[in-house]
């Protein structure tokens, strides 16, 4: 079978790697969208007329389930693209559940793109999960481009994750799949202060669960 995985940019390497090594016997189609990340910024209609084409692309391919590895994709337009669209897709998010439940100070930090911390999605995780929690959402906006560009400001993040430990934070939610390789970068930093959580295990285990479903 072909399973898609899409993501402007490098981010949803990682998360494609991990559909790789989990499940083998499947062919793994990568697609991005580097002429036009970041998207951490953009408006959800000009994310779905940048990613409906390159999705249906996909399934042109013969994809029968495509992983939406965005955060800011997942929660502003994939129900829209569901709509459209005529195979399974698995979306990712930031994971406020898990962080509201292995938090011990009540305090969490969720790095993610200004599109994704404003979208309604978003705002319904923290409703629903993170009641009586502080949500720190410090201003990341700035990495997923150094990222891409593979000009690492160690010292930003620095400051992003101190600042966050300082007022509390004992967990730290990485929102956007660029994180993920810098993921060993604020392990190092935290020195064990914060569990840092990023989704790709749980995508892989949402992605297993989708593939019995199909006929």
């Amino acid at each position: 079978m072909k399973i898609g995985v899409f993501d402007s940019g490098i981010g949803g390497r990682s998360v494609a790697n991990a559909v790789r090594k989990a499940l083998p016997e499947h062919e793994i189609i990568y697609a991005q969208d580097r002429k036009n990340v970041p998207y951490g910024m953009k408006s959800p209609e000009a994310l779905f007329k940048l990613v409906l084409p390159i999705l249906e692309d996909l399934v042109g391919k013969g994809c029968e389930v495509i992983v939406i590895a965005c955060n800011t994709v997942t929660t502003t337009i994939i129900k829209d693209l569901r709509s459209v669209l005529p195979v399974p897709l698995v979306g990712i998010e930031p994971m406020v559940k898990p962080a509201a439940r292995l938090t011990k100070s009540k305090v969490i930090t969720v790095c993610a793109t200004p599109t994704t911390l404003g979208s309604a999605r978003y705002k319904e995780l923290k409703d629903k999960y993170a009641q009586g929690i502080v949500v720190l959402e410090p201003d990341c906006s700035r990495w997923a481009d150094m990222i891409e560009k593979d000009a690492i400001d160690q010292a930003l993040i620095k400051d992003v994750v101190e600042e966050s430990i300082q007022r509390g934070s004992d967990v730290i939610v990485m929102g956007c799949t660029h994180y993920h390789w810098i993921e060993k970068i604020v392990e190092r930093i935290a020195l064990g202060r914060a569990i840092v959580l990023q989704p790709e295990e749980a995508v892989v285990e949402q992605l297993k669960r989708v593939l019995v479903r199909l006929p």
